[in-house]
């Protein structure tokens, strides 16, 4: 038996494609999460506890892989300390303060900017080259997005306005493309242990967010279904989602990985649409074959 769940594994994370698509429906589930935790456990309590729950299975598990790899983590501390701040305290504070002022079907539409960051990002850093295929793949993707957040009607885009939780949306998937820009040419350690490194830089990093949530007197103890939304986050978008996210940047870089991320807003509109009864039209259909048309073609036809 531990053989054969070792040889699975290898399996799993030789399989780029796989691990992505198993990180994006934990990350779209996520946003059920981000939801569902409002009134039952506070944003920055959730961020901080999903972290701390996070590398307490990590400490149990991978500590051994952590204390092996230090040697190769030390010379990149600068990096993973940016990536963990930028990607996980910074992007996850906003992400759930901003799941209390926007929808669901938002929350998953607005995130799907990020690989568009990314490919800018990494054609600044590094003058990537971006084929066409990619490019046209990219442009149906966005298209995709554009086709929900007009509601299907193209012409409503000149009235778009956004609130308060669609900026901070914006703006955290600005700090996601940082960190998935920083796992290129990332340290040769261990996925768990690299992942462990920042986790424990995450939740360092949170608890002066924390300090300032309970200083405005928000902050209060989780209900039963704030320690469920917390035990979900800490497992599957946190512990699995990245790790699995990590190896498949390693395998196939950060641009193609991020691209692939795209289904993440089409999932997530449709569980916000299953799980919190959020509308549900056929544009957003339509939406999902146009990312996921976009993320095949750009991956098929864009490896010049």
């Amino acid at each position: 038996m531990p053989t054969l769940a070792r040889d699975l594994a290898q399996r799993l994370f030789s399989n780029p494609w796989l691990l992505l698509s198993l990180t994006c429906l934990f990350w779209a589930g996520n946003v059920v999460a981000a939801r569902s935790a409002i009134g039952h456990i506070s944003p920055i309590t959730l961020v901080t506890g999903r972290w701390a729950l996070t590398c307490g299975i990590l400490f149990f598990t991978s500590r051994r892989a952590f204390v092996a790899d230090l040697p190769l983590l030390k010379p990149h501390w600068p990096r993973i300390v940016v990536g963990a701040v930028a990607g996980f305290t910074i992007y996850h504070s906003l992400y759930y303060v901003s799941a209390h002022y926007t929808s669901g079907v938002n929350l998953s539409i607005l995130q799907g900017v990020t690989p568009v960051f990314v490919f800018f990002g990494a054609f600044l850093l590094w003058r990537t080259p971006v084929t066409a295929w990619q490019a046209i793949g990219c442009a149906l993707t966005i298209v995709g997005i554009l086709v929900i957040g007009a509601r299907g009607d193209l012409w409503a885009l000149l009235d778009i306005a956004f609130n308060i939780g669609d900026l901070g949306i914006l703006f955290a998937s600005v700090c996601y493309a940082v960190y998935s820009l920083t796992l290129r040419n990332r340290p040769k350690a261990s996925s768990f242990g690299y992942f462990f490194a920042l986790g424990l830089v995450a939740v360092v990093m949170s608890l002066p967010v924390l300090a300032w949530e309970v200083s405005r007197g928000v902050t209060f103890w989780p209900t039963l279904q704030g320690w469920i939304v917390l035990l979900y986050v800490a497992i599957c978008p946190t512990l699995l989602a990245q790790v699995f996210y990590i190896r498949s940047v390693e395998i196939v870089g950060p641009g193609r990985a991020t691209l692939f991320y795209n289904m993440t807003p089409a999932l997530g509109a449709l569980m916000a649409a299953v799980f919190l009864r959020e509308p549900l039209a056929a544009y957003h259909l339509v939406a999902l074959v146009l990312v996921i048309g976009g993320v095949t073609l750009a991956e098929k036809l864009g490896r010049g």
